[in-house]
């Protein structure tokens, strides 16, 4: 178990700690939605959640594997639903690997990010494409 403590700063901003490290983070409402967009967002944070868990369990499989995935990148893309209630409608995810796409361990390492646990606890109807690009 993991405690985060959050509080309510006013002028829809909240600061963050995570217990075991004592690291903080803020966050603001985004300009579409009252705020001054000055700082991640709740649901960007869901959204960046999503693509560093999915690098780092590759990275996890990686290192069993003795691969280098360094210079891996990710982007996430956060798209709203329109109408309300606000909601996180689709994260379309592209994963730069910097490996040949012929490596041996391709497809263990594309099975890894999409059985990352942000993912899988994501709700079905959140739209969840991922792209793999092999770039190495």
């Amino acid at each position: 178990m993991v405690e985060i403590n959050a509080v309510y700063e006013g002028t829809l901003r909240c600061s963050a700690v995570h217990g075991p490290s004592g690291s903080s983070l803020e966050t603001d409402a985004p300009v579409d939605n009252h705020g001054r967009g000055e700082r991640y967002s709740p649901t960007d944070l869901l959204a960046t959640a999503l693509g560093t868990c999915m690098m780092t369990i590759m990275g996890i499989f990686a290192e069993r594997h003795e691969i280098d995935l360094t210079g891996t990148r990710v982007q996430v893309l956060k798209e709203m639903t329109p109408e309300p209630p606000r909601m996180i409608a689709r994260l379309p995810v592209v994963i730069e690997i910097p490996l040949p796409a012929e490596h041996p361990q391709k497809k263990l390492l594309e099975k890894a990010a999409l059985t990352c646990p942000v993912h899988l606890s994501l709700h079905p109807d959140i739209e969840k494409p991922v792209t793999f690009k092999w770039v190495g």
